[in-house]
């Protein structure tokens, strides 16, 4: 039995990693995906997740989101991820058609035909969950868990001084999503920036995957190593050094695999009128607010161990 797996996200280069990883998975079924307005805009992300998916032989229904947050305007990330998502990868055009559906209702299509057995990802900006909340209230409870890559507890910020992109291109559909599944049968897992940036590529694992694009013949090996070297560069760019944090794909694998890090239990919410730190995650680890915990906080993260696992997939899977 392969477990099935919607995901929403804005792909983007460690995106475009989860969604390989999750490709060479025999024990995975990627059930659709819905496409995300936030690291790019929603129609160029729409056009990597048609492309990807065609390459990495994913027939899933592919659906195109909202192409803005709730409130307030867009805002995208192409110094990180390059002006299509990718980086310095080129890709052919999509030759597979989209979904007619919208993404929220992709969410709620899914849930429902397969009640307490789809686990949804998000690995973008909160968007489309939330307004499929709105039409379909019973998702926190048809679907088997949800598993989140977004926010920042007790660790600063990669957008403002103390805000995650995922969580601060959508901070009222973060807080929503959050508020409903607070209520599911399991409390969704967060995986934020203290544990996923332990995830760190340095030269030696960009040189793996620059050995792979060169000796396989599997078009998708060459488009990682060309959007990841992009990533190298912004995060240079950016003080950091010759390395990238490669945060979507350790949310992924904890999903599917339950290893690479532990959990534990916390009540987080999202701030929404702080002038200084509107799209905060902020965690009550002293009970303060009298709330049950509404998250499994990712934490315990084996960092070696899983670039191995990851890259060893990727090498098994696009060889």
């Amino acid at each position: 039995m392969r477990a099935p797996f919607l995901i929403d996200c804005d792909t983007g280069i460690d995106d475009a990693i989860a969604l390989s990883y999750l490709a060479c998975r025999a024990d995975v079924e990627v059930a659709g995906i819905v496409s995300t307005g936030g690291n790019v805009p929603a129609a160029t992300v729409h056009r990597n997740n048609l492309v990807l998916t065609g390459l990495l032989g994913l027939e899933v229904p592919v659906a195109l989101g909202a192409d803005r947050p709730l409130v307030e305007p867009p805002m995208f990330a192409d110094d990180t991820h390059g002006p299509a998502g990718l980086g310095h990868a080129v890709l052919p055009d999509p030759v597979r058609a989209e979904d007619p559906r919208r993404g929220a209702q992709l969410w709620i299509d899914l849930a429902r035909e397969r009640p307490g057995e789809l686990t949804g990802l998000v690995l973008g900006p909160h968007t489309n969950l939330a307004l499929a909340l709105e039409l379909e209230p019973e998702l926190p409870r048809l679907l088997r868990r949800l598993h989140v890559m977004g926010g920042s507890i007790h660790h600063r910020g990669n957008t403002g001084p103390t805000s995650e992109w995922n969580i601060a291109v959508d901070p009222e559909a973060a807080q929503r999503v959050l508020a409903a599944f607070a209520t599911a049968p399991r409390r969704p897992v967060l995986g934020a920036l203290q544990a996923t940036e332990r995830i760190v590529f340095s030269a030696t694992q960009l040189e793996r995957l620059e050995q792979l694009a060169e000796r396989s013949p599997h078009p998708v090996a060459r488009i990682l190593a060309d959007a990841v070297r992009f990533y190298f560069e912004f995060h240079r760019a950016d003080g950091f050094g010759w390395m990238a944090h490669v945060h979507d794909p350790l949310v992924t694998a904890h999903a599917v695999t339950g290893d690479f890090a532990g959990t534990r239990p916390l009540a987080v919410d999202v701030e929404l009128a702080g002038t200084l730190t509107r799209g905060q995650t902020v965690g009550d680890e002293l009970g303060r607010w009298g709330r049950e915990p509404t998250v499994d906080l990712l934490a315990e993260v084996r960092p070696a161990e899983f670039v191995e696992h990851l890259l060893s997939t990727l090498e098994a899977g696009l060889g």
